[in-house]
């Protein structure tokens, strides 16, 4: 179901890159892991690595989930805004196109959530 204003509704997004003060949110979710929800929301610097990404956030949040030890992110299968992409773990995230508000989906094949449930 949509939803139409009933007047002009314009307005000054605060979620601009220029307010992040020189970082930049990125989204990921763990695709068949639903004890995370929803995607997280990193905040980021744009020229950190792929690899650093993994290493310094995505595994962070990750790690209460007991498959997590066993995932190989940079071995796995990944979307970048709906489609497939094949990252470089060593160049930055704007050398690997992801720009503020990216939304990154990660599969890792074999790890199907605890008990082979999805959760």
């Amino acid at each position: 179901m949509s939803v139409n204003a009933l007047y002009d509704y314009k307005f000054e997004p605060r979620d601009k890159v220029e307010n992040f003060n020189g970082m930049q949110l990125v989204y990921v979710q763990w695709a068949g892991h639903l004890m995370f929800c929803a995607p997280f929301a990193l905040l980021v610097e744009p020229d950190m690595s792929f690899r650093a990404l993994i290493d310094d956030a995505l595994k962070p949040a990750v790690a209460a989930h007991p498959q997590s030890v066993k995932a190989d992110f940079l071995e796995a299968q990944w979307e970048l805004n709906g489609e497939s992409f094949t990252p470089n773990a060593d160049a930055s995230l704007i050398d690997n196109g992801i720009d503020h508000k990216s939304m990154l989906v990660v599969t890792t094949p074999g790890l199907d959530g605890m008990f082979n449930t999805g959760y």
